[in-house]
């Protein structure tokens, strides 16, 4: 991804060294601190959005550079040109960086009532990795009485899916 891998760290990294250094991890929203666990047990970034604060779709694209992120600072930045985001219609950047950073306009909170989990992979076995994520949540979710409407691996032959219908 031309990323120093020393200075951005992906949140799935960020979060197996913190456990590793704390044994713990702090407790944000009970879909969260699942994704959390999940991310660590497969050592692969879990991202977690507020559906509620995109705006009609979320596309993985290359940043123009004039795209709004929202930093957890409460500081607006812009990615820069080229830089891989998760963008939605209305121009609002939800994560960097493939996800390894979200931003704070959807971050998950007490009102949250539908999300968006997203994990991803890149490497030689993210075919057979990421389903097993996928069903890994899909029945934590399910044994905490939570539904999920849609379930997509997406691939070059496959890139998008409606989950909105």
């Amino acid at each position: 991804m031309g990323l120093k891998p020393t200075k951005y760290r992906s949140a799935a990294e960020a979060l197996l060294r913190r456990f590793k250094r704390e044994n713990d991890l702090p407790r944000f929203h009970p879909v969260v601190d699942i994704c959390n666990a999940i991310s660590i047990a497969f050592a692969l970034p879990v991202a977690i959005f507020d559906l509620d604060k995109i705006e009609e779709f979320l596309e993985v694209c290359f940043a123009k550079g004039t795209e709004k992120y929202l930093a957890f600072s409460e500081k607006i930045e812009l990615p820069s040109p080229g830089e891989i985001i998760f963008r939605d219609a209305s121009n609002q950047v939800h994560a960097r960086r493939w996800t390894f950073r979200q931003s704070r306009l959807s971050v998950v909170n007490p009102d949250t009532s539908r999300i968006l989990i997203i994990s991803e992979g890149l490497h030689n076995t993210a075919s057979f990795d990421i389903p097993e994520v996928i069903n890994s949540l899909a029945r934590t979710l399910s044994n905490l009485g939570l539904s999920t409407i849609c379930q997509a691996v997406l691939t070059a032959k496959t890139p998008c899916v409606d989950f909105l219908r």
